[in-house]
C-alpha cells in the first residue's frame, strides 16, 4: 500500500508527511531539520544492576559466609561424588529477602553437593537438604 502525499507545514510541498507529538506535519527533510532543532536531548538514566540496599546485604553476607564456612569446614550432604570440603552455602529457603542473611536457613556444601541440590529440588526437600520456600 502506497502512502497518500500531503502538504508539508515546514516547506509547503506535497510529499509524504509524518505528524508530531503536536499534530504538526512534516515531510522527511523538515522532520529531521524541526526535531532536532527544537527537541531537547533526553539523557536516560540507567538502572543499577543491584540495589543500593541489595549491595549493603551483599558485603555482610560475605563477611558471614566466610565464617560460616570456617565454622562449617565439611560438606553436610556428604552425596555421591562428594568432594568433602565445603565450599558453598546453600540456602536451604532460598535467597529473597531477609532469608539471604538468615544462618539459620544455611548449609555448608562442597559445590557438586550443591549442584545437586540445586538441580534436583524435590529429592533434596525429602532428604532436608532444602525447605519450602513458603
Amino acid at each position: 500500500m502506497k502512502a497518500k502525499k500531503k502538504i508539508c507545514d515546514g516547506c509547503s510541498c506535497e510529499k509524504i508527511i509524518w505528524k508530531n507529538h503536536e499534530g504538526k506535519k512534516y515531510c522527511k527533510h523538515c522532520w529531521s531539520a524541526h526535531s532536532t532543532s527544537q527537541q531537547k536531548p533526553t539523557v536516560r538514566k540507567k538502572l543499577a544492576l543491584v540495589s543500593q540496599k541489595r549491595l549493603v546485604q551483599q558485603k555482610e553476607y560475605s563477611e558471614k559466609r566466610k565464617i560460616f564456612l570456617e565454622k562449617n569446614p565439611m560438606c553436610k550432604a556428604r552425596l555421591n561424588g562428594c568432594a568433602l570440603r565445603s565450599t558453598d552455602v546453600h540456602h536451604m529457603k532460598g535467597r529473597a529477602g531477609e532469608l539471604y542473611l538468615d544462618e539459620t536457613y544455611w548449609l555448608a556444601l562442597c559445590r557438586q553437593c550443591h549442584s545437586w541440590a540445586e538441580l534436583n529440588p524435590l529429592q533434596a526437600r525429602e532428604m532436608g537438604l532444602s525447605l519450602t520456600k513458603h
